[in-house]
Order: C-alpha cells, then structure tokens, then sequence
C-alpha cells in the first residue's frame, strides 16, 4: 500500500474513532474519479460548522505536527488546518461548514482505492463542484480528467449545478460556471466523435 492511502486510512479511522463527519477529497478522490496524477498530500473535509472549530482543531494538534505558525489562528480564519503526518506528507483539512460541504460529506461513498483499503471519498459530482469552484490550473486539468474517465452522460448535472451555481455567486465569479460549461462542451463533443 503506498504512503498516501496508509495515512488517509489512518486519518480516515482518526475521524472514525470520534465519530466525526468528513470525507477525503482532492488528489486521492481524483486518481479515483479522474486521471490518475501525482499528489503529494492527503486532502479531506471535516464537518466542524461555524463557531465549534477549536476542539477539532485542538485534538489534530494533539496528534499532529502543524505546517504553520500559530496553527488554530490560522485555521480559524482560512478554514483550512495545515498539519504533516510523521513521515512528513502533508495533511489539508477544510474545516466544513457550508450547506455543499455538509452535502457531500453525506453522499461520500466508501471506495476501495487500493485492494483492501476502503476509503469515505467524495463523489465524482462534488469533486466537480470543488475543483471548478477552486478553478486553479490543475483543477481545470483534474476536471477534464474527471468528465472523461467517467462520461459526460454519467454524471448528475443538476446536482452539480444546484451546487456550484450559488458558490460561484458568492465568490462572485460568474466565469466558473463559464468555464466548467465550456470544458462540458469541450468533451462532450470529444465523445461523438
């Protein structure tokens, strides 16, 4: 087993043991869902909602070396907690919340990532909505990854839309949605062909 599914196993039963609710996402849900690619980290989201963040920040820390100074301030006010596990990878916890966090933390499903090794990983849809509302270079690479491996007629739009469409308000970034209607047209006409 490699290193990367050792620790997400091990995060995974940490969760487990407090009976916390969360999923893994980013590159390990990607080399599920998507192409398979390089990742050098283990991503997850942990359910804490708004203003109860300190005791699963303070029981991580007990367990877990931080990547940055004064740890709790800055999970508090990024929602994101930066730890390394002991063999140093890093470990990326989004400190859930919102009502699409709490959705998919819900629908994650429990895959077998490698033989023997079951994984709670978010869906293909809400990996979607993740990566194109984070719209970075490589997410833009993971998403057409994920719309061809898994086929454009596969997915749930609606589900991805209801979802996506209010985050992109917020962020008010109307070019998202733009862009993940653009790469859907891209590979949709790639799969008549």
């Amino acid at each position: 087993m490699n290193e990367l599914t050792s620790l997400a196993l091990e995060l995974q039963s940490f969760c487990e043991q407090r009976n916390w609710r969360f999923c893994l996402i980013g590159g390990l849900a990607v080399q599920h869902w998507g192409e398979p690619r390089f990742t050098k980290d283990v991503d997850m989201t942990l359910l804490t909602g708004f203003g109860n963040e300190e005791p699963f920040i303070a029981e991580w820390l007990a367990s877990y070396e931080s990547r940055v100074p004064d740890p709790a301030s800055f999970a508090l006010c990024n929602r994101v907690l930066l730890l390394r596990s002991s063999a140093g990878i890093g470990i990326d916890i989004a400190l859930g919340a919102l009502p699409f966090e709490e959705s998919a933390v819900a629908h994650a499903k429990r895959i077998e990532l490698e033989p023997g090794a079951y994984l709670r990983i978010c869906t293909a849809e809400d990996l979607i909505v993740m990566k194109a509302f984070a719209d970075r270079p490589q997410d833009r690479i993971d998403l057409r990854g994920i719309l061809v491996r898994q086929g454009t007629g596969n997915l749930d739009w609606k589900h991805i839309w209801e979802h996506l469409t209010p985050l992109a308000e917020v962020k008010e970034s109307p070019e998202i949605l733009s862009h993940l209607k653009g790469l859907l047209t891209a590979v949709r006409e790639s799969e008549c062909s």
